[in-house]
């Protein structure tokens, strides 16, 4: 699989000034109305806020819903070490673009914030952070879980777990330690992580007790994918079915849009990994969008 090369090519202006004057009317001519297919609504639905009661606080979590009244089958997604919200204070871009995604293909999407909830900023940077994937992050999606099933807009028999980075580390702890049904509650229905760090679960011996899908891309020299496609042949055997997606010239954050691929290593952010590049793949972005919603139907 190669990157895709894109070709942009661009008409020049034509400077006639009978033509100007044409186009200076027609502009002036222009309504509301006309620009109406341009202001249209958001496409996704208003998102709902709520907050989750668990050992050490509240757990405040971002909700986006289809249309009517369910049930239907949730998502639950686990943000990156960067925190669910960016400088705005808004749900950050690349996690609305897969609520969209999924809203499009049926689901609800429940997006949990393990650092605003803590009040932290960023933790990509941060050393011995507080806020740990195997342990309250891991919490995090487990509350979010139980908290679900007494909702009745969720369908509780099909809840699956999707994670980014720090996030999807969370998400390869819990499917690792669940069995079955716990606290009343029916384990995850799927898991989906894209990037993780394998460094840590591989050298626990780990194996998933559902359906796992691990989307990274080849060339990522922030969490190597090397790491997690050994760690994944390793459980031949022992887990439940998973299954390893490597893209070719892809680096970390392949399916964030519209972000060139760029070094982190000297930048001053604390939204980003200390090392490594990031960018946007398109191919990889295009195969992962489709990859996850079939997974999520079986």
């Amino acid at each position: 699989m190669h990157p895709v090369k894109v070709s942009v090519t661009q008409a020049k202006p034509n400077l006639n000034p009978t033509r100007l004057i044409g186009l200076a009317l027609l502009f002036a001519a222009m309504t509301p109305v006309n620009l109406a297919p341009a202001l249209a609504a958001p496409l996704l639905p208003a998102q709902q806020q709520v907050d989750i009661q668990q050992q050490g606080g509240l757990l405040h979590a971002t909700i986006y819903k289809p249309e009517g009244a369910g049930p239907f089958p949730l998502v639950i997604a686990a943000h990156d070490c960067g925190g669910l919200q960016g400088r705005t204070a808004q749900v950050r871009s690349q996690y609305r673009d897969w609520a969209e995604q999924l809203i499009k293909a049926g689901y609800a999407v429940m997006l949990p914030d393990s650092y605003g909830s803590r009040d932290l900023g960023p933790q990509c940077r941060v050393k011995n952070s507080q806020v740990r994937a195997a342990n309250e992050r891991a919490g995090d999606l487990q509350a979010s879980q139980q908290w679900a099933a007494g909702q009745p807009w969720v369908r509780a028999s099909r809840v699956s777990l999707l994670g980014w980075g720090d996030g999807a580390n969370a998400l390869l702890s819990v499917v690792r330690l669940r069995q079955g049904v716990r606290h009343g509650v029916a384990d995850f229905r799927s898991a989906i992580a894209f990037y993780p760090d394998c460094a840590r679960p591989s050298s626990l011996g780990w194996s998933a007790s559902v359906p796992t899908l691990l989307l990274t891309g080849d060339d990522d020299d922030v969490n190597p994918s090397n790491i997690c496609r050994q760690m994944i042949d390793d459980t031949k055997g022992r887990s439940a079915f998973v299954k390893f997606i490597g893209y070719s010239g892809a680096h970390h954050g392949f399916d964030r849009a519209g972000i060139t691929v760029q070094s982190v290593a000297l930048q001053a952010d604390a939204d980003l990994p200390e090392r490594g590049h990031v960018g946007t793949n398109v191919k990889a972005r295009t195969d992962a969008q489709k990859r996850v919603i079939r997974w999520l139907a079986r």
